[in-house]
């Protein structure tokens, strides 16, 4: 899990990263362009060409304007995002605490049980449904379902060498 998070966390620092470079790159341009525009020898420019310039310099302003107050408006969405983000993490701390006082209780209570007064009934029990209980005096059954012999294995035309008990 936590793999995965820092995937995710790493592929959005990629892709903020990404949008800031395009963004440096825009204000960039335009600072160059505004630069450029501003070192232009418009004393020497006939009247009609100055209010051009002014005119220019004007609609520059605006959308310089125009894209502060917006920067300032998700600016404020964003201080206001995060601060909500805050609260509600620091509302969900009582509730992650009572899940590991939980699992911590759970753990604890699971490793100092003592199994010895709990007994599962014998419908529970998985081995004794399938056969009924050894007698005192019987050999445990075997795993690979061979019948059991008190003496060396015979060998058999038909049997295998892996069919031959191999604890006696």
């Amino acid at each position: 899990m936590k793999q995965v998070f820092d995937q995710l966390l790493k592929f959005l620092q990629q892709g903020i990263a990404a949008i800031f470079h395009f963004v440096q790159l825009i204000w960039t341009f335009t600072v160059d362009q505004v630069s450029k525009l501003m070192a232009v020898p418009w004393q020497e420019w006939p009247i009609w060409k100055q209010v051009l310039l002014v005119l220019i310099l004007a609609a520059v302003l605006w959308a310089l304007y125009r894209a502060g107050r917006d920067l300032l408006e998700a600016g404020a969405a964003i201080l206001a995002a995060f601060a909500g983000l805050l609260a509600v993490l620091v509302q969900t701390l009582p509730h992650v605490f009572l899940a590991g006082v939980i699992a911590l209780g759970g753990v604890w209570l699971v490793n100092h049980l003592d199994n010895s007064f709990v007994r599962m009934p014998t419908w529970m029990q998985a081995s004794q449904q399938e056969s009924p209980p050894p007698a005192k005096d019987s050999v445990p059954p075997q795993k690979d379902n061979t019948p059991q012999q008190d003496s060396a294995p015979q060998a058999h035309p038909s049997a295998s060498p892996s069919a031959t008990p191999s604890n006696q």
